[in-house]
């Protein structure tokens, strides 16, 4: 995590991008690659949390969020596509935050619906009205 030299405390601004970081980071040299990584989560951590909190999330939300997208971004090898010539690295991250938000946010209010639980009484409309042979009245 970048500190401010001035106050000593973590900056919530995105520093310029280490290209070659990023390089390392999608190399099949595992030693390479997981340093690489590990100086990504450090450089970005911060920031990415403090964008979360700006969002209302609550700072122990916020950890977990910014700790399980990293997961989620490594896990899918998303780094793999990144490419200087696309664009920023910060906006690739970014967009890629507010996706695992949005999908986050959409697990959390399907739990709250019954998280896909079917009711027995739509069931039974449903498959009544799929055995019924009487057309219905126009």
């Amino acid at each position: 995590m970048q500190r401010s030299q001035e106050t000593g405390e973590f900056s919530a601004a995105f520093t310029t991008t280490q290209w070659s970081e990023v390089l390392d980071a999608q190399q099949t040299d595992p030693e390479r690659a997981r340093a690489a990584l590990k100086n990504l989560c450090g450089r970005y951590w911060y920031p990415l949390y403090a964008f979360i909190c700006r969002r209302g999330h609550s700072p122990q939300d916020a950890e977990d969020l910014t700790q399980s997208f990293f997961a989620h971004l490594f896990s899918r090898d998303a780094l793999s596509s990144v490419d200087r010539s696309k664009g920023l690295f910060r906006t690739f991250l970014l967009s890629s935050l507010v996706n695992f938000l949005n999908d986050q946010r959409d697990r959390q209010h399907a739990l709250k619906r019954g998280g896909g639980k079917q009711s027995s009484l739509g069931m039974r409309w449903r498959q009544k009205s799929c055995t019924s042979t009487s057309q219905p009245e126009l």
